[in-house]
């Protein structure tokens, strides 16, 4: 949706074990030499302030990233996450939140690229400002994701990961992100899908992990972290999944690591719980 920003939840648990997820996935990718592609469908402004502007309202990172800043044992992948934040706020505050666009950015190497979409008239003017440096190795597309990713696969290195991540604001949202993942998956069969989705009350929410099991018989993984209880007015995130389609083999076990300490680390009553499921 249109009114959408993503700085008012900049850093909270959800970009935690969205952006822990992606940097993994990343730098398995990078182990070969052979280039590849990092496609968002929905890629935001790219950095956020966190002492001004949207992020102060509700001051989310200080239940997300904020609880993990100062920490020194934190497990592999989030020690790799966090570290990766901090590269953007040298002088050691928190005051800078890094989104997938900047995290991918910095994971890159010089023959691998980046293809960003980005809906939002403002939101798009921050980001092409971010990446105005990058030159043709990050490409800007003013435009829906689930229809302009259609152009760009299969990749020409065919080897790429494809965040899809929308607002989910609207919940024709849920159905087009299956329908965009099932079209993807059959022209570029290979590549690896990470979907972020919340975890709210709503009925697409409560069942969208299982259609997204019905996809893709096997070769998946679905990770989510719940917080909290339910909200009692039925309104707000408690919790967020990630669904990767064709995941590295790495991934399960370092999340398996990882995500009993978030439950500790972010968890803000009894409640709090993760779930892990692999299918081969």
């Amino acid at each position: 949706m249109l009114s959408y920003r993503h700085a008012f939840h900049a850093g909270n648990h959800a970009d935690v074990l969205k952006h822990a997820v992606v940097i993994q996935m990343l730098r398995h990718l990078g182990l070969k030499d052979k280039s590849y592609w990092y496609i968002d469908t929905h890629a935001g402004a790219g950095v956020y302030s966190l002492t001004e502007g949207f992020a102060t309202k509700n001051a989310e990172f200080e239940t997300g990233i904020g609880r993990l800043w100062e920490r020194d044992d934190l497990p592999p992948l989030l020690a790799d996450y966090v570290d990766e934040v901090k590269a953007l706020n040298p002088d050691g505050g928190l005051r800078f939140y890094p989104g997938s666009p900047y995290l991918a950015w910095r994971t890159m190497r010089e023959q691998d690229r980046m293809r960003l979409f980005e809906l939002h008239s403002t939101e798009i003017d921050v980001l092409r400002h971010n990446f105005r440096d990058a030159g043709r190795r990050a490409m800007i597309y003013d435009g829906d994701g689930f229809d302009g990713i259609k152009a760009i696969l299969p990749p020409p290195p065919r080897r790429a990961l494809v965040l899809i991540d929308p607002s989910y604001e609207d919940k024709r949202d849920y159905a087009r992100t299956l329908t965009c993942v099932e079209e993807s998956l059959k022209r570029f069969a290979t590549g690896t899908y990470a979907v972020w989705y919340p975890i709210v009350t709503r009925m697409e929410s409560q069942r969208f992990a299982d259609q997204m099991k019905a996809i893709q018989p096997g070769n998946w993984l679905h990770a989510s972290l719940t917080v909290k209880n339910p909200p009692t007015d039925g309104f707000g995130l408690f919790g967020s999944g990630m669904f990767v389609f064709n995941p590295p083999y790495t991934l399960q076990k370092a999340l398996k690591a990882s995500l009993p300490y978030l439950v500790d680390a972010l968890g803000e009553d009894g409640n709090a719980s993760f779930r892990l499921e692999h299918q081969g």
